[in-house]
């Protein structure tokens, strides 16, 4: 299944997201939601043969910023100000897959969340996010 046509079509995947395979892979503009696909290799295990924690972070980060920027058509993105990841179990490398929603977009403060989920749908992290809304254009980066 294709991805329906959104404000991402034309916009160019920053470095950070290709690194860690990025892929939309459905949005919800109405509903603030949004689903990545995530690819986590060999590079990103630590001694245990995990993922490491931080990585897991940056998938969930990398899913809560996309669904507000789908959200507002590009208008509005938010450079995270707090989060909160729970490492529900441990994620051994593979594809994964980022649920993500906007639960609330104040004039100044945003708050998302974001699951993440292993190739056999267990969820392995879940986040709460804080933001700060701008405006206006971003310099290549979600």
């Amino acid at each position: 299944m294709a991805p329906p046509p959104s404000v991402f079509d034309d916009f160019p995947l920053p470095p950070a997201s290709r690194l860690l395979g990025w892929t939309l892979r459905d949005v919800d503009v109405e509903a603030g939601t949004i689903e990545i696909g995530f690819e986590a290799d060999g590079r990103f295990v630590n001694p245990a043969g995990t993922v490491q924690g931080g990585f897991l972070a940056a998938m969930l980060d990398d899913t809560q910023g996309p669904a507000l920027f789908a959200m507002t058509g590009g208008a509005v993105y938010a450079p995270t100000i707090d989060f909160s990841i729970s490492f529900i179990k441990p994620a051994r490398p593979g594809r994964f897959v980022g649920r993500g929603r906007v639960v609330s977009l104040g004039k100044t403060i945003v708050f998302t969340e974001a699951e993440l989920f292993d190739a056999e749908g267990a969820l392995v992290a879940r986040g709460t996010f804080s933001a700060r809304a701008m405006k206006g254009e971003m310099a290549g980066a979600r």
